[in-house]
């Protein structure tokens, strides 16, 4: 294939003397590259600041000089050969994404190059043999076409670039947070990712921890109502880092009620990155405190008795046998009633009637029901110590599974 095709400039194959013309002109061309070099430098510096303060001066030289050289030897190539010229060009988008430069900045110095190069071809080929000129003219498609596809090449290996260190950075910052809910209260960590985030260091946080099998879907929003929301996955878990703003752990549950089903557990206010742990901690004790058929959210601050009692399993065991011990010799569809029945005046808020419109019964089935209770325990709902102490023991109970 001739270097004409290859470069895009169609199918006719150049004569003699247009490759007497073109390697005429290409070795006073190459002889004049640190001169074209220094111009296309300066004229970049004019057109925007942005490179200088990018690339360092004696690299963008260097490069524009080698990239020169090389789009010089493509187009005045006999043959079909490898594309150091694309090869080049990729290298340099890779570069440029790495240095932050802009990509359209990079696709104008390519261009501007180009534009110089042509310049100085036409200077050349008009001193030196003007009755040549057509000659050149008529291999100019086939040049646009090769700078054309230099600069395609090194806009897709800025692109390529750019979303692989978007990744790697994300990837980065996202260990940085993890670590922080492992936590770590490092000053210096809890601020690279509020700059990483654009989250204020100290600040008002909350973290929700959700089970991984709970086999609903979670609508997983990063912003509702000033709230910002950062997911992580674990094994088992799934988190929510909440940046609060003015709103609080109750508007929150309020938003998510219908995105992420429970059951859930939403940590207390804590005052900064640094304290991410330790909210991670008592959220996942909120979620221990909600039983196998509960669908809701849970706030810490609603369930403290209970999170006493998840927190300590050794003594919960303890409580249960000691305070609900005779009920655990019933029979277990006798046993399921009266605890029933007690976790419904527990609902009503000691009211016999509610109860017991809840349980589609008589309300003197209700106090018969929680005597025998009273009976069995050797406690009274009236006093109390015995009150909390069958509280909480009904509450270790549902939570151990029964």
């Amino acid at each position: 294939m001739t270097f004409s095709a290859a470069m895009g400039g169609g199918r006719r194959t150049r004569t003699e003397e247009e490759w007497s013309v073109l390697l005429s002109a290409a070795d006073v061309l190459i002889a004049d590259i640190p001169g074209l070099t220094e111009h296309l430098i300066e004229d970049l510096a004019k057109h925007s600041p942005l490179f200088d303060l990018a690339v360092p001066r004696d690299e963008h030289w260097q490069q524009i000089s080698e990239a020169m050289h090389y789009g010089i030897e493509a187009f005045t190539a006999r043959r079909s050969a490898p594309r150091k010229d694309l090869a080049y060009a990729e290298e340099l988008g890779r570069r440029r994404a790495e240095q932050g430069l802009p990509l359209d900045l990079l696709l104008y110095a390519y261009r501007r190059a180009g534009r110089l190069t042509w310049d100085a071809l036409l200077d050349i080929v008009t001193e030196k043999e003007p009755e040549a000129l057509p000659v050149l003219a008529r291999a100019a498609g086939a040049m646009w076409a090769g700078i054309e596809q230099q600069a395609t090449a090194t806009a897709e290996a800025y692109r390529t670039t750019e979303v692989e260190m978007r990744r790697r950075s994300d990837e980065r910052v996202q260990a940085l947070l993890d670590a922080l809910l492992e936590g770590d209260t490092t000053p210096a960590l809890a601020a690279q990712v509020a700059l990483a985030l654009d989250l204020p260091e100290p600040g008002r946080y909350v973290v929700v921890v959700l089970p991984a099998d709970r086999g609903e879907a979670v609508h997983r929003v990063a912003a509702a109502n000033g709230m910002r929301l950062f997911w992580r996955m674990r094994t088992d878990r799934e988190l929510a880092v909440v940046a609060l703003g003015d709103s609080s752990p109750a508007d929150l549950a309020a938003e998510l009620a219908d995105r992420c089903p429970g059951p859930g557990g939403i940590s207390p206010v804590v005052g900064g990155l640094t304290e991410l742990g330790r909210a991670r901690r008592l959220a996942e004790t909120a979620l221990r405190t909600c039983g196998q058929e509960e669908r809701a959210l849970v706030q810490l601050a609603d369930r403290l008795p209970t999170a006493l009692v998840v927190r300590q399993p050794e003594l919960s065991a303890e409580l249960v046998h000691a305070v609900l011990g005779p009920l655990l010799d019933l029979d277990p569809a006798d046993r399921a009633m009266l605890l029933e029945t007690l976790d419904a005046w527990l609902a009503a808020e000691g009211s016999a009637g509610r109860a017991a419109s809840r349980l589609y019964c008589h309300r003197n089935t209700v106090f018969n029901r929680l005597r025998r209770l009273e009976h069995l325990t050797s406690m009274s709902l009236s006093r109390p110590r015995d009150l909390i102490a069958l509280t909480l023991a009904r509450d270790a109970y549902r939570l151990s599974g029964g």
